[in-house]
């Protein structure tokens, strides 16, 4: 059998693997697992302040806006173990609550998504897991890092202050998590805040905090990325009072020599990886970034102001192109014939069923085939994205309008991107259930995945359809949203807060609807053209 007739086999009967062809257990890729870039308010485009998160892997796709709310003196805020699974607002299947702490008189209307991400005053936050020692875990502590992000959300309006409270927290009720990342921004500057335990049998934390410069871009990708702490510097670094006592104490530091907080804490050789060399690279060209050196940089000046269209295009890359395409060496022999069905010659080319995002099972079966054909690369990407956001803060517009969540379901390289604003108070049908425990017609995520699959069956043949119809809708915001913004800032500046709510409500659920029924034409497109074989 012909090594390309087989590949095609497997794509076909492969398919099933597809759909949930996630990362396992055991893989050495396994915990690479969410991507977010950071835009300062001078290197964007528009002058806006950006984070982002991609949730990369098996996590909870409902999503809905918790509202502000007013408490009484004795209430108290319940923290909450185990919310990442669940399957809508209301289901607590698995999720315990830890314990409590005093509420505030006020909370702000937040987005909630599986790592909560926006609240009402434009702060924003993302979210990447580094791992870090386990030595340092803390299970029986309180906090994990949604519920921190939650409080944050609920409780500060900048980026100095939720970082602050979560610092407090951490020091009064204990870090039960894993090394994380949260990608703090606010109307002004974004911060990079890294998180750890304090060891099994402390309640307690580390962590510190570091500003991207204003006309800078920065990533966190799965890996720690702060080096040396300058607390000196207020207005770029924090960090708790025991961040180099405890590194001492495990075994972490010397204590001998300049303390780097990511040669620490990490458990890494360096403090990057594919994903942040390709887009520091990116947008840095004339740094002459390489994979060999020890270090890249914190952050970077971009060389030229990034712009959404810039940052969408970077959380679609797979690498098309590079030394580290997984799709070049995925190739197939077409035969030429004349007029006459002679056979004249032949050329080799890169496979229409090639796709870079492949599961674990079809690269390792290729690779026996034939070893080599493909190089796992961790691209921005991929398949088993629950999904992700483009969090934009826009300090000169009123806060119900300046924050928007550019809001994705499933693979960001083959979904739509769905404004979604601070000042909304209610989110489109289907996005309050999760589609991960089971296929459901009602759940947002599967209109947008059934579509996406199918999709890279042969994506060499449907990659430039996917894309025409994610650009249109891309370009079909840019254009929209201006009049949908100026209608609900006259509304505003009438008073009328409710009103403009409900403006930008329904400004997301027609654009939401409209994405859901080019996606199913998409996905009855790809059935006329796979369902009957090739």
């Amino acid at each position: 059998m012909k090594k390309s007739f087989l590949f095609l086999l497997l794509s076909v009967f492969g398919f099933t693997s597809l759909v949930y062809g996630q990362l396992q257990p055991g893989d050495p890729h396994f915990g690479e697992s969410c991507t977010s870039i950071m835009v300062g308010k001078k290197a964007s485009a528009d002058g806006s302040v950006i984070t982002a998160h991609t949730c990369d892997g098996n996590y909870r796709t409902w999503l809905r806006i918790e509202p502000a709310a007013d408490h009484a003196d004795s209430a108290v805020h319940q923290v909450l173990k185990g919310t990442l699974h669940t399957e809508a607002h209301d289901d607590m299947r698995k999720v315990t609550i830890a314990g409590s702490i005093p509420q505030v008189k006020h909370t702000f209307a937040y987005l909630n998504t599986a790592y909560p991400s926006l609240n009402e005053k434009q702060l924003g936050i993302g979210e990447t897991t580094f791992v870090g020692p386990d030595t340092l875990v803390n299970k029986n502590a309180m906090f994990l890092i949604e519920e921190l992000q939650r409080l944050a959300l609920q409780r500060c309006d900048n980026a100095r202050d939720a970082i602050r409270l979560i610092g407090s927290l951490i020091k009064e009720y204990g870090y039960a998590d894993y090394g994380e990342c949260i990608t703090i921004a606010d109307k002004n500057e974004v911060w990079q805040m890294e998180i750890l335990g304090e060891g099994p049998v402390r309640i307690g934390g580390v962590w510190a905090a570091q500003r991207i410069p204003d006309d800078h871009v920065g990533i966190s990708a799965n890996i720690s990325r702060i080096g040396k702490i300058d607390r000196d510097n207020k207005d770029y670094f924090m960090a708790s009072d025991n961040v180099e006592a405890v590194a001492k104490e495990f075994g972490l530091w010397d204590g001998q020599g300049e303390f780097r907080f990511w040669k620490a804490y990490a458990d890494q050789e360096k403090p990057y990886k594919i994903r942040e060399f390709f887009v520091l690279s990116t947008l840095a060209p004339s740094l002459a970034l390489t994979m060999d050196m020890e270090e890249l940089p914190f952050s970077v000046k971009p060389e030229e102001k990034v712009s959404m269209a810039k940052l969408t295009e970077l959380y679609r890359a797979t690498y098309e192109g590079t030394a580290y395409d997984m799709t070049q060496k995925v190739k197939y022999i077409k035969k030429k014939y004349d007029d006459k069905r002679n056979e004249t010659g032949a050329d080799t080319l890169v496979s229409p069923v090639a796709n870079p995002w492949l599961s674990t099972d079809m690269r390792n079966t290729l690779n026996y085939i034939a070893p080599g054909t493909i190089d796992f690369q961790r691209t921005v990407s991929v398949s088993w994205c629950s999904y992700s956001h483009i969090t934009q803060l826009r300090g000169w517009l009123p806060d119900e309008i300046g924050g928007v969540s550019w809001f994705s379901f499933d693979n960001p390289g083959e979904s739509p991107r769905i404004p979604i604003y601070a000042g909304a108070s209610e989110l489109p049908a289907g996005f309050e259930f999760c589609g991960q425990k089971r296929y459901r017609e009602d759940a947002a995520l599967w209109q947008y995945r059934k579509a996406n699959k199918l999709a890279t069956v042969s994506w060499g043949k449907t990659k430039d359809i996917v894309l025409v119809n994610v650009r249109e809708f891309e370009q079909k915001a840019f254009d929209e949203m201006p009049l949908a913004e100026k209608r609900a800032a006259l509304l505003l500046k009438e008073g009328k807060k409710a009103e403009a709510s409900k403006e930008l409500n329904r400004f997301t659920k027609d654009f939401a609807a409209a994405t859901t029924q080019r996606w199913k034409e998409m996905e009855i497109r790809f059935w006329e053209m796979f369902g009957r074989g090739f």
